[in-house]
This record gives structure tokens, C-alpha cells and sequence, in this order.
């Protein structure tokens, strides 16, 4: 049997599928085996080892990891790993009875028709994650490497590799190199982190060792079983952490040349701090009652503390109405506009809705002269303008729809650089991620946790003292070309700026030109820098770093493809164009391919055989860092599902489409979803409905979720019922599965799997495979309850009988992509119809107001005429 293993991307994830994740930390393999009525029983791990090498700031991650199955019976290992947010996969490989089985990148496309052949499913999470099956005795290595440029903030670059193998291991170790063309001015390891929150011990973690030159670093981290046990009877649960900066003495900074390609780190210092005109804009909607609002609050009195007599500022708070502190202008920050503001903060309250275009419309009124005629102030051309903006909510009042926010911003906003911060789960950070991309600034995720004032401290830090604006790095056109981005709006103390590019052959020295606005004057700088050339590893030899950075020897190639791709990934999200879209997408594609990136426009796959025939995933993502705690089947082969309010999604087949609707039931409601009296099994899924919250301004609308799930068997008389917190199974006995546990139970023809993480897979073989995921969320909102979704993963096997509302949905769908032909007007934006022919049937769709990707509504009636029943008559008699 051959197992195909694909890593996609979700250009679109919806909010309740998330959990609190980490920028910038990497949390590696965890191994569990959980076998039916038995306590969790831990594979071992032979071996776990990290191998890191950061050659110019670009760093090349490895992590090896080795687990032996010690038990006489077949069991299952978990290999799991958060990646870093700015990391792109460049090698994943399994090594079992001695032969090695490596990943192949593939196109999306390409990777999904390998795959079908397979006739395996994959799931999207934000986690890179597989799971195998291991033989009694038998030893399975696992190695994934990755690779990132690391960022500078606040002064220094950071390295964090997480450690946790989930149990003590006898051989652990941590093998870090560091290698700096200009040298290293600092470094320093810190202790073991557990959380975000910044340690104040002293001491490194026990048995590393450290060797140091001023242009090369060696950082070796071996713990013994009782140092491991020390920091925790269940093994390591930490990063390691690393913190340096390099030597920078030129304003013009350091040009790097290596096999035709160059790479330009641009971070002046000593450069005076430029004031700024700076509006704090608060969301104290509902929804941040409680420590939301307390940390906001805490975090907000120390930053005010911080403001420079220079800068000028003033606060906006927002919920359904706006307040703005001091009408009509930006105060200077003097000592009593500071203790005023810290007042005005203490005393916010949240309540009401989230009108985020009025905020953001109110901020750009103060803070843009062009759209400020009532300003009593004129704003000085040497302050620079920014927006801090703070929510952790969605748009649920006044203008709403993404695409009229996004542009009413851009109007007002002008030159103007908006910060956006998405507190919680729950906050639209795609939305905040667009604003600030297309408004001169980044948005940030802020994690719901202990520290949260100190995440929120940290990131004003970052932008609180711009040293350079408006700023534009030049190559001539005879000596450079293929450059990567050159404006960059903002240069703040402690960051950097990087371009790279290729050089023509036969250039010696490159001339390079600055212009910028600094506290002053605008600046124009031009400087000539000697190329110093180097092939191969004659670089790592000279910093006496040889034999230390394998792997790694083109890294400014592999630096100018990883920057390009990024770039024309973000070009393709801000264009409108369809053919524009289409042309970048197949550079990137191209890019990725050639250089072996696993990024969103190509997937990994690996073939291993004498594997489990249940669906394996590998996953990341890689532009946000929010991670998954569910898992769903949307981009493979799944054509009909149901997830939520109840919301039902249909995939149009050859279509990158899907069509939506959603049916109000009432609670206790039991809706057939699926029955199929041809089989001889004669089997039927029912769900039962529970009452949920409705939200804030659109009471009228009843929402009901899914809470319980039930299939009956005829053959066997076996009955299975799915809730939140178990799967109960009746047969020849009572079985009772936790769903936050690995376990399995097998009657006659069924199977049943639980991964131990949220979901639960129900194989009837002969192409009839169903998921249920259970979703839960970490930190809910009034409005949020735990429920379950349903997936049809392969209906193949159902007869044309097939009834139920997501059974014969499916089997319209199944027909449509067998037997006739699929039509769809263009897609246009508002509410505009779009046509759709399904099945010789026309419908009227409509686009989506919520957070899909490319998804459609169909109104409940014309649902109904396609189905040609009624909701009552979906409804199960279950008294």
C-alpha cells in the first residue's frame, strides 16, 4: 500500500479553527501511541537532535528525531512541529529498514492529481504533522529542514528552536552555528523559555557550551536525562533561544556578493529619533471585557509614559460609536497630556459592537492633514504619521464588508502608516494584515495570555523611535537587475532593511544610492562598495566557521528566492487583475519549484509504503501565526461538508468554488444528513441541533449548531454516537473513546479512528470514508460554542439512492462531475447574482459576507427546488 502525504496551504482559514500560536518559535515532535481501553502509552525516542546554521542572518533549521516501538503491537507515531510564520520548507524525509524516502515538491495542482491516484486525503492545518504506523521492534527517523532570514527588532536577531520531545531522551542534543561576514558585536543564550514571557534568570541552560571568535559562533546544548528530568518529569517543553547583533559601522551597510547573486543589510545607527504624530486606536467593543481590556489598559499606561516631548499623539476608543480624547488634533506629549490621556484610559469601559471603518476613518481625520480641514494644528513635515490600531473582533456594525473597508482606509490614510494589532483568536487579522500592507505599516497577532501587555509593550517598542522615512534604495541598472523591494516607508531603530538581487558579471565594485527623509532634511547618499567575491564556502572559511555550515553554501541565491517569492505572493494578494494574479502565481510557482520551497502555491508529497490506509497530513502555514487545533478537508477531494451555524459547503468540482448556504433549524431538531438504503449495510447519519447565542445586531437571526452526530448500521446493529467530548460505540459490546485521545475500534466492515487531536475518521471501505471534526476554541466569544462538522471524504462508494441534505447533495455534485458539464459566470464583486448551471438546474448564488475563500451563497429556496424537498422533510422523528 502506498501512503501519499501532501502538504497544502489554506489561502483562507476560518477563525474558529484557531488556537494561540507563537511567531518566530518552532515546537517540534511529539510522539503517542493510544491503544482502545489503555492508559497512553509513549513510543520512544531513540535520538532528537537540532542542527541550525545562520550564515548572514539566513538560517537553515534541522531537526532529526529517531522513535523506536518498543511494544509487540503495531502502533502509531505522531511527528508534529509548528514552523515559524517566515519559514519555508526545503527537505522533509522518512528513513525506515534502512532506506530513505524523500519529499518531492510538486506544483498544486500536479501534487493533487498525484494524490487522487492514491486515493488518499489530506488535511489542512497550520500544522506541519504526520502520523505513521511502526511494526513491533521497528526503528523510524524522522528529518524536516526549513529555512528563514532572520528579522532584526529592538537592537538584536533572535533564534528560537523549539525543544519538545514530549519525554526525557537519552541522546538530545542542540548544534548551533553562527556565521557574520561583519562580524558579531554581540550574543548571548538565554535560559530555557517556556512562555513569551521574557525570563529574568541569568543562567544559560545546563551543559551548553559556547566558543566564540569575533566573526563565528558554536553553541552545543546536550542535557542529561536528569537535567531534562529536572526541568520536567514529561521531558523538555522549552525553546532555546539565542539573541545577537552584528557589527555595522557604514550608514550604507553591508553588501554581501556570493556565485552572481548579492544581498544588502541596510541598518544605519546613531541616527537621531524623528518625532512622530501617533494615534492609539482601542476597540473597547463587548467582546474585551475582562483581561482583555485590563492588559490594554496596562499596557497603554507605560507606553504613554514613553512618549517623547517630540511626539505628538492622542487616543481614539471604538465599539459601535467612536470617542476621540482631544478633538480634532494630536496634542504634544507633555507631562500633563501624558497624565491626562492615563485617565482618559483608566476610566474606558467595553461594551456595544465593533465599527472598525468609523475608527479607522476618525484616526486618519486627526492624523492626515489632507483629510483633516478642521485641524487647529499644522503637522510638521519632519514627524512621521502613524496609526496604532488594537481589535479583537471583526466588523460588526456600520460598513462591514472587507473590500469597502479596505478601501475607505486607503482614501483617507494617504502617507499615513497603520499598525494593526489582532488581540485573540477572534480578531480579523486578514483583515488588519491587508490594511497594513496596503497602508505602510505590518499587523501582528497579540496571544491572549499572561503577558499579553508585555506583547503589546514590545511591539510599540518596535516602532517607537523611526529614525528615516520615505526611504529608497537605488542599483544602477548596468551592475544589478532582478532587485527586490527598494521603498520602504519606515526604518525604525533596532530593525533592518534587506534588498537582494543579482549582479551582472563582470562587475567590481556596485554603486548604490539612499535617499530619505530623516529628523531634518531629506537625505541623499551615494556610496561605492568593493565587491568582494566569493564561491562556494570560501566565506564560512574565512570566518574559520569550515566544516560547520553544510548545506548552506548558496545562501544569498536561496535568500534572492525566498525574498522574490514572498514578494510576488504578496503582489498577487493586492492584485485585482485576474490575468496579472494568474502570471505571478506561476513565478512564484516556478521559483519554488526550482529552488525545492514548500510554500502556498506548492505542496509536498512523500510515498512510503506498508503505511495505515488512513489519510496522513502534512501542513504549515506560512503568513500567519495562528495554529490549528482542527483539521479539515477542504482543498482535497472533499466535494460535501457541513461546518457550523449550520453552515453547508459543497465544493464545485474543477473549480476553485465552493457554494454555501445555511439552514435555520430550531433546537433539539435532528436532521437526516446522509442515508443510504442501498448498501447492505443500510447506513444513516443524523444530527441533532443545539441553540447557540445570537450576535450583537442581528438578533433576529436563530443560530443552532451541530452537538451530537449519530450513525446507525443496520448490518451488525451497530450504532455510533459522536459528541464533543467522546465517541460512544454499540455493538456486541459498549465502547467509549475520548476525543482528546488516540484510539480506534474495528466491527465487521467499519472502522473507526481517532487521532487524538480533533478528529475522528469512519471508513467503510470500499469508497465510503467520513471525517467528524470536533471544534473547540481555547478562548471562545459570547457567541462561539463547542460543535461538531461533518465530511464526506470519499462518497465514491454511495449508491444513487443516497439521501439525506448532504447526501444527495453530494450525489448531485458526483453526477455533475461525471456527467455533465459545470458552467459559472464571471465573479463579481458586491452582491451582484452570479449563474450557475448544476445538474441542468440554474441557481442564483451570491458572494459570501463571511471570511471564505471564494464561497457562494445559495439562497434556503433555491436550495430546496434543487434538492426538490423541504427542510421539514429533512427533519427525524427522534421522540
Amino acid at each position: 500500500i502506498s501512503l501519499c502525504l501532501c502538504l497544502c496551504f489554506a489561502s483562507h482559514i476560518e477563525k474558529h479553527n484557531s488556537s494561540v500560536g507563537v511567531e518566530n518559535i518552532l515546537s517540534t515532535w511529539s510522539f503517542k501511541s493510544v491503544g482502545l481501553g489503555t492508559k497512553i502509552t509513549r513510543l520512544k525516542i531513540t535520538d532528537y537532535h537540532v542542527h541550525c546554521t545562520v550564515m548572514s542572518r539566513y538560517a537553515l533549521t534541522t531537526v532529526e528525531s529517531t522513535v523506536w516501538n518498543q511494544f509487540h503491537l503495531t502502533k502509531e507515531a505522531a511527528f508534529e512541529v509548528d514552523l515559524p510564520a517566515s519559514a519555508f520548507i526545503s527537505n522533509f524525509t522518512i528513513t525506515s529498514g534502512g532506506k530513505v524516502y524523500v519529499a518531492q515538491v510538486k506544483e498544486r495542482a500536479a501534487a493533487r492529481k498525484f494524490y487522487d491516484a492514491a486515493k488518499k486525503h489530506g488535511k489542512i492545518t497550520e500544522k506541519f504533522r504526520v502520523v505513521v504506523s511502526m511494526p513491533p521492534a521497528i526503528h523510524m527517523s524522522f528529518s524536516i529542514s526549513y529555512e528563514e532570514l532572520l528579522t532584526r527588532r529592538l537592537g538584536r536577531y533572535e533564534l528560537a528552536l523549539g525543544l519538545r520531545p514530549g519525554q526525557p531522551v537519552q541522546n538530545l542534543s542542540v548544534d548551533i552555528t553562527i556565521a557574520e561576514q561583519s562580524g558579531i558585536s554581540f550574543m548571548k543564550v538565554l535560559p530555557l523559555r517556556t512562555s513569551r514571557l521574557l525570563s529574568t534568570e541569568a543562567e544559560v541552560p545546563p551543559s551548553t557550551q559556547v566558543q566564540q571568535n569575533p566573526y563565528c559562533a558554536h553553541i552545543h546544548y546536550s542535557p542529561t536525562l536528569e537535567q531534562q528530568r529536572n526541568l520536567s518529569p514529561k521531558g523538555l517543553n522549552a525553546d532555546f533561544v539565542i539573541q545577537y547583533d552584528v557589527e555595522l559601522k557604514d550608514l550604507m551597510g553591508d553588501i554581501q556578493v556570493l556565485d552572481g547573486y548579492f544581498v544588502h543589510y541596510f541598518a544605519p545607527r546613531a541616527l537621531p529619533v524623528v518625532s512622530k504624530d501617533v494615534i492609539f486606536v482601542i476597540d473597547i467593543s463587548g467582546s474585551m471585557i475582562g483581561n482583555k481590556i485590563k492588559q490594554t489598559k496596562a499596557a497603554m499606561s507605560t507606553i504613554l509614559d514613553e512618549l517623547r516631548e517630540g511626539d505628538y499623539f492622542n487616543l481614539i476608543t471604538f465599539s459601535d460609536k467612536v470617542h476621540t480624547w482631544k478633538k480634532g488634533r494630536t496634542v504634544q506629549a507633555t507631562k500633563q497630556n501624558i497624565q491626562e490621556a492615563k485617565e482618559f484610559v483608566r476610566k474606558i469601559s467595553a461594551e456595544g459592537w465593533t465599527n472598525i471603518n468609523a475608527a479607522l476613518l476618525s484616526a486618519a481625520h486627526l492624523v492626515n492633514p489632507s483629510s483633516s480641514s478642521s485641524a487647529s494644528h499644522s503637522l510638521s513635515p519632519r514627524r512621521v504619521p502613524m496609526i496604532i490600531f488594537l481589535t479583537d473582533g471583526e466588523a460588526t456594525i456600520g460598513v462591514t464588508a472587507q473590500d469597502a473597508i479596505l478601501h475607505n482606509a486607503q482614501s483617507a490614510l494617504g502617507s499615513v502608516s497603520l499598525f494593526g494589532l489582532a488581540f485573540g483568536d477572534d480578531a480579523d487579522f486578514p483583515l488588519l494584515k491587508r490594511l497594513a500592507l496596503e497602508n505602510r505599516g505590518i499587523a501582528r497577532m497579540v496571544f491572549e495570555d499572561a503577558d499579553a501587555a508585555l506583547q503589546l509593550k514590545g511591539f510599540y517598542d518596535e516602532v517607537a523611535s523611526p529614525l528615516l522615512s520615505d526611504i529608497q534604495l537605488s542599483y544602477l541598472e548596468d551592475q544589478a537587475y532582478d532587485v527586490t523591494r527598494v521603498l520602504f516607508p519606515n526604518y525604525f531603530q533596532g530593525s533592518e532593511l534587506v534588498v537582494t538581487g543579482k549582479i551582472k558579471s563582470g562587475v567590481q565594485e556596485m554603486q548604490v544610492s539612499l535617499t530619505a527623509n530623516d529628523s531634518k532634511q531629506k537625505l541623499k547618499v551615494e556610496s561605492k562598495a568593493r565587491l568582494a567575491k566569493s564561491k562556494g564556502n570560501e566565506t564560512a572559511t574565512f570566518l574559520d566557521c569550515k566544516g560547520s555550515l553544510g548545506g548552506i553554501y548558496s545562501f544569498v541565491q536561496r535568500l534572492w528566492a525566498y525574498f522574490t517569492i514572498k514578494e510576488l505572493l504578496l503582489a498577487k494578494i493586492n492584485s485585482t487583475d485576474s490575468l496579472a494574479q494568474q502570471l505571478l502565481a506561476e513565478k512564484a510557482t516556478n521559483l519554488s519549484l526550482k529552488y525545492n520551497f514548500v510554500t502556498p502555491v506548492t505542496s509536498l508529497v512523500v510515498v512510503k509504503p506498508d503505511t495505515d490506509k488512513y489519510p496522513t497530513s502534512i501542513s504549515s502555514i506560512p503568513t500567519s501565526p495562528v495554529t490549528t487545533t482542527t483539521e479539515s478537508v477542504m482543498s482535497t477531494v472533499t466535494q460535501t461538508f457541513m461546518d457550523g451555524d449550520p453552515h453547508f459547503f459543497v465544493k464545485l468540482p474543477n473549480l476553485q468554488q465552493n457554494l454555501c448556504f445555511t439552514v435555520d433549524g430550531r433546537a433539539n431538531d435532528v436532521l437526516r444528513l446522509l442515508e443510504d438504503p442501498e448498501k447492505d449495510i443500510l447506513l444513516c447519519f443524523n444530527g441533532h441541533l443545539i441553540l447557540a447565542p445570537t450576535k450583537r445586531g442581528v438578533e433576529e437571526h436563530t443560530r443552532t449548531f451541530f452537538d451530537k452526530i449519530t450513525i446507525k448500521i443496520a448490518k451488525g446493529g451497530i450504532s455510533v454516537t459522536l459528541m464533543i467530548d467522546s465517541v460512544v460505540v454499540k455493538g456486541e459490546g459498549l465502547h467509549s473513546l475520548p476525543t482528546t485521545q488516540q484510539g480506534s475500534v474495528t466491527y465487521l466492515d467499519l472502522k473507526i479512528v481517532l487521532d487524538g487531536h480533533q478528529s475522528c475518521w469512519i471508513d467503510f471501505g470500499k469508497g465510503m470514508l467520513f471525517l467528524v471534526v470536533f471544534h473547540r476554541y481555547s478562548h471562545p466569544s459570547y457567541y462561539q460554542m463547542e460543535h461538531l462538522g461533518f465530511y464526506i471524504a470519499d462518497g465514491e462508494g454511495l449508491s444513487s439512492l443516497t439521501q439525506g441534505l448532504l447526501g444527495m447533495l453530494h450525489f448531485l455534485i458526483f453526477l455533475t462531475s461525471k456527467n455533465t458539464s459545470l458552467a459559472m459566470g464571471l465573479l463579481m464583486k458586491g452582491n451582484q447574482h452570479i449563474p450557475v448551471t448544476l445538474q441542468d438546474k440554474n441557481l442564483k448564488i451570491t458572494p459570501s459576507k463571511r471570511l471564505l475563500a471564494q464561497c457562494w451563497v445559495v439562497p434556503k429556496v433555491e436550495v430546496e427546488r434543487l434538492l426538490g424537498h423541504s427542510y421539514e422533510s429533512y427533519l427525524v422523528d427522534h421522540l
